[in-house]
């Protein structure tokens, strides 16, 4: 990559982390970095936000950009009670995943194979956090929020709305917990 790919990069990462931290508040200047990089069919780099005092939010660093140079119209993000190292290496594999299809807020998606052993988290639901905005153009921050199996089939039956406003009230929103008792059965 020449010099001014390199600044053309710099210029992008930068306004993105500034963008970011206008909706998330300062970030830790710790970036999770991806061994092969995105561009190159890697993963995404993750850069780690704090959320005193209730926990970490992880999000990709990847996915938006400059007009016509985004890979989508949002980043992904993941949200911990305390440091963890299973959520953002999820999201970091799931950002390609974004290239073959588009993840609305509302979806849902079968993880149960690539969670811990003894988790009691099986799909993630996805919703929009918020938004920032970024060279001109508005991107959403995709929040991966797990579910327990009865989660699922329950927002499979009522609807994403209706399971979000029941993780909400019980205060599991946002944070994907890997080991928690489902919300319809408190």
């Amino acid at each position: 990559m020449g010099a001014s790919g390199e600044d053309d990069w710099a210029e992008v990462w930068d306004a993105r982390t500034a963008a970011l931290e206008r909706v998330l508040g300062s970030s830790r200047d710790q970036v999770l970095h991806a061994p092969v990089p995105f561009a190159l069919g890697g993963h995404a780099d993750i850069v780690v936000f704090p959320m005193q005092p209730l926990g970490v939010a992880y999000v990709t660093a990847e996915l938006s950009g400059k007009p016509d140079a985004s890979y989508a119209d949002y980043e992904l993000m993941i949200c911990h009670r305390k440091d963890d190292s299973w959520g953002p290496n999820v999201i970091s594999r799931l950002a390609s995943y974004t290239q073959e299809a588009y993840i609305h807020v509302g979806d849902s998606m079968d993880i149960g194979s690539a969670t811990p052993a003894g988790s009691t988290i099986e799909a993630f639901l996805f919703d929009n956090y918020g938004s920032f905005e970024l060279f001109g153009e508005t991107f959403q921050l995709r929040l991966c929020l797990g579910i327990t199996k009865d989660e699922l089939e329950f927002k499979l039956n009522a609807g994403a709305e209706r399971l979000l406003t029941a993780l909400k009230a019980s205060g599991v929103y946002p944070f994907t917990d890997l080991q928690r008792s489902s919300v319809l059965t408190q």
